[in-house]
């Protein structure tokens, strides 16, 4: 039974903490609009997407008057187009972008992700095509969005993808320069990506999925720093972690809720809701600030790492006792851009790329949402999602890189993206070279503890 005070508590969760359904998310699979024509191909595509996901501005807008609950974004996951254009003649997959578009701007969603390619462990030439086609995909759209797999636990780290990868960004960037490189913000590279994210840019339905599924991503930063400010001021960890996961808790019901809804008013299968505590610009509604409660002045000082651990796992706790089917994501983003006290932790000297990539072995994600030089090397760029594709692979966990190296801009200076995307201040990247490092292509081979089976 609900209880009249957890009605209470969770109203005031919404009015006053940030509590929101960060997105209705849904993923439909398009193999079956494969065709040698690439129009017919697109024009498949833009049908099979209005045709599934027409209705779910509407539910959307029904479940959150009637449940009084905010519902900030509806989006679509499509099956990875490299695999869906691969029969299709033409060298430029560009069109099928435009069809995605095409039906975001029909539907009235936010974003439309899965115009991607898996290639941790090879590159087919339908990958090679969608990849190269990247840049101009994400210049000529606006809502759509791009993911790269370069590399998995059990395949290793495919390195001709991740060198190509670095000279991608680059001319992503170029591309979006009158807008700050906004093209890179909607681009993630992966390692061992996962199939069932509701999270924007790298949301694709996987090949393991059904025709057609219901994900949705829930967030909190607020509701878990309220609930430790509420901790006397020496509680011990054991008291801070036991907090976060009944808060975690309350939070992936509510998600639930609202999850099992959708699910039968759009007459499509329910799959899994994301507990990922994914911040915003907005103050008070910051993943750093709630390391900052457990004791650390400012986020990224030493302490950093242990306290984010923590969070990262109590949530996962939570979460997976209030459903049966908790996946994506779920944990803690560092997104620096998207996060106000991040943001505050850079411009302060606190927090470096360095301290990023340490606490990436920790959190859910990876280097999210951070801006760079914007005469940052391809090959600098290739070496960055090489370190972090590396802390995923070897520790079976994912990770991804998102970084906008924004035309004419050198650190210190700041980047707006806006809305959800927020602003960043440039970081600082090392000078040395990793040149020669990224040349030598082929494959680094996957870990002695992928073999088991």
């Amino acid at each position: 039974m609900i209880t009249a005070s957890e009605v209470m508590r969770t109203l005031e969760m919404f009015d006053h903490q940030h509590l929101d359904v960060r997105t209705i998310t849904i993923g439909i699979d398009l193999l079956s609009c494969a065709d040698p024509d690439p129009r017919t191909a697109a024009e498949n595509i833009y049908e099979k997407i209005v045709r599934t996901a027409s209705a779910l501005p509407h539910v959307r807008d029904q479940i959150s008057k009637e449940f009084g609950v905010p519902i900030i974004n509806c989006r679509i996951a499509v099956t990875p187009i490299s695999l869906v254009a691969a029969s299709s003649k033409t060298e430029n997959y560009t069109l099928f972008a435009h069809a995605m578009q095409r039906a975001a701007d029909t539907i009235g969603i936010d974003f439309i992700g899965g115009f991607s390619a898996l290639v941790h462990k090879g590159m087919s030439v339908s990958d090679q095509k969608l990849i190269r086609s990247i840049p101009e995909a994400l210049s000529a759209t606006k809502n759509v969005c791009a993911s790269v797999n370069v590399g998995s636990t059990r395949a290793g780290l495919n390195m001709d993808a991740v060198a190509m990868m670095g000279g991608i960004i680059r001319q992503t960037a170029a591309l979006t320069a009158a807008e700050s490189g906004i093209g890179c913000a909607k681009l993630v590279v992966f390692a061992n990506a996962v199939e069932d994210n509701p999270f924007m840019a790298g949301a694709f339905h996987g090949i393991g999925e059904g025709e057609s599924v219901i994900n949705v991503g829930v967030s909190g930063p607020g509701v878990v720093k309220h609930a430790l400010e509420r901790l006397p001021d020496h509680a011990s960890f054991d008291l801070v972690a036991e907090t976060i996961k009944k808060t975690a808790f309350q939070i992936t019901r509510m998600g639930q809720l609202v999850a099992a809804e959708a699910s039968r008013r759009l007459g499509i299968p329910f799959g899994i809701v994301d507990l990922s505590l994914a911040p915003t610009p907005v103050t008070g509604d910051s993943v750093a600030r709630i390391l900052e409660e457990m004791g650390l002045e400012t986020c990224g000082t030493h302490g950093t790492t242990a306290a984010l651990a923590m969070l990262n796992d109590a949530v996962k706790k939570g979460g997976v006792m209030a459903s049966s089917h908790v996946g994506g994501l779920s944990g803690a983003f560092i997104p620096v851009s998207e996060d106000e006290g991040m943001i505050a932790a850079v411009r302060s000297g606190t927090l470096s790329l360095a301290k990023l990539e340490a606490m990436t072995f920790v959190c859910s994600v990876g280097l999210d949402m951070i801006a760079i030089p914007g005469d940052t090397s391809a090959s600098t760029i290739s070496a960055i999602i090489a370190d972090e594709a590396a802390i995923g692979i070897v520790n079976n966990k994912t990770t991804a890189v998102r970084v906008i190296p924004a035309p004419g801009s050198k650190v210190g200076d700041e980047i707006s993206f806006g809305g959800l995307l927020g602003s960043a201040p440039v970081m600082p990247v090392l000078n040395a070279s990793s040149e020669a490092f990224i040349a030598r292509g082929g494959r680094i081979p996957a870990p002695l503890h992928s073999l088991r089976n």
